[in-house]
This record gives C-alpha cells, structure tokens and sequence, in this order.
C-alpha cells in the first residue's frame, strides 16, 4: 500500500482530501505545518507529498525546496494561488505538478496515479555524452571530471538533450520535458535557462556543448 502525506492547515480540506485518497486504497498521513510536514517526511516511508502553499512555519515552497534538496519524492502543490507566478515558483523548486483550487476530487487521483507510475519506472543507468555525464538516480552531473551545480529545472533540460545527443529539440518539446505539458506560459523561458547551462557548461577556447538550432531550438552536440 502506498503512502501519501497530505499537507493542509485547513482541517476540512485535509480531511477531504484525506477520505478520498483513503477511499482509492492509499495510506494518509497528514501534517498542518511546514516542520510537521518535514518530519513526516523523514521519519515514514512516504511514497508521495500532497503539499499545499499557505501553511506555516515553513511555508509550502520551502519544504518543496528542502525535500528536493535530498529526495527526488514526487510533489504535488495543491493551492488556491493558481497565477502562474506562483505555479512557476512551485515547478522551478522541484514540485511535479501544481493543481489549484478548488479541483474535483477525481483529477486529484489521476494526478496522484500519474506521479506514482512516473516515479516507479525504471531509472535511466547514468549517461555520458563526451565529457558530460548525468547520473539521473543521484540527479547529478558532471562535466569534465567536475561536479556541476544545478538547478531541478537545469537538469530535468541538460538530460533530455544529453540523452538524445545530436538531436533538434524544439522550445515547446523542451518545456514539456522539463516543465511539463500542464505548464502555461512563454516558451521562450527556455532560453533563459540554457543560457545559464552554457555558462555552467563553458570550455574556455572551445564552442558551446549546446548549439542553437536557427529556426528550430537546441541540440547537445560534443
């Protein structure tokens, strides 16, 4: 049976979440604050975080970003806050998905389903493409022999060309694959992105391992 912790201040919401979640064979913790939410987290085998924004002491975004930092637990906001501002914050974090309020109960569930087969397939064995390598179980990379710092976004990005190398992605398949198809906004928040990879990326006297693409988008190219 599969574990969920629920994490809502507002004890009707939660319940209510809770009862369905029960009522589809899930186990249901729950937390109403930020550091409860936290130690639940660390201390049960949670196989998934329904994790509302506006909750105290730390709010929702700071436990999506403490979580990420060492656990690759599938995140699901649940918020009233539905602008995309918000929905951007709360992907760029780490957050698989954002589901604003007030959502019917039956889309919670399909999303929940969809998170946990997402999470159950297979890991990828770590990829090297010349002097990159990406180790998705760790969520890491390294190029040329030197860890990298990186952003979730960053990465989810850097994998999908790096597993592909050679291979034209376009904006739009880019935002699908790092962002994911419920994202709204600009396509071209890609750019803004692979700039800071090829920053990260540079090789002093040698061309960028991200090639731009005229007309169509980015390619990896070693």
């Amino acid at each position: 049976m599969e574990t969920i912790l629920v994490v809502e201040d507002e004890a009707e919401i939660r319940e209510l979440i809770s009862r369905y979640l029960e009522r589809d064979g899930y186990r249901v913790l729950t937390a109403k604050t930020g550091d409860e939410a936290l130690e639940k987290a660390r201390g049960n085998a949670v196989d998934l975080v329904v994790l509302d924004i506006m909750i105290p002491r730390p709010d929702g975004l700071d436990v999506t970003r403490i979580i990420r930092s060492t656990s690759a637990l599938p995140i699901l906001i649940v918020s009233a806050r539905g602008d995309e501002a918000d929905r951007v914050a709360g992907l760029e974090l780490g957050a698989d998905d954002y589901l604003t309020k007030p959502f019917p109960p039956r889309e919670l569930l399909a999303r929940v389903k969809a998170l946990l087969r997402r999470s159950k397939m297979p890991s990828y064995e770590s990829k090297q493409a010349g002097p990159l390598v990406i180790d998705p179980e760790a969520r890491t990379v390294q190029f040329e022999g030197k860890l990298v710092e990186v952003t979730p976004r960053e990465y989810d990005l850097l994998k999908t060309l790096a597993f592909a190398p050679g291979k034209n992605f376009t904006r739009e398949e880019l935002l699908d694959r790092a962002w994911g198809p419920e994202f709204v906004g600009d396509f071209r928040r890609v750019d803004n992105y692979i700039h800071r990879l090829r920053t990260k990326l540079k090789r002093e006297g040698k061309p960028d391992v991200i090639r731009s693409i005229w007309g169509v988008g980015y390619r990896l190219e070693i």
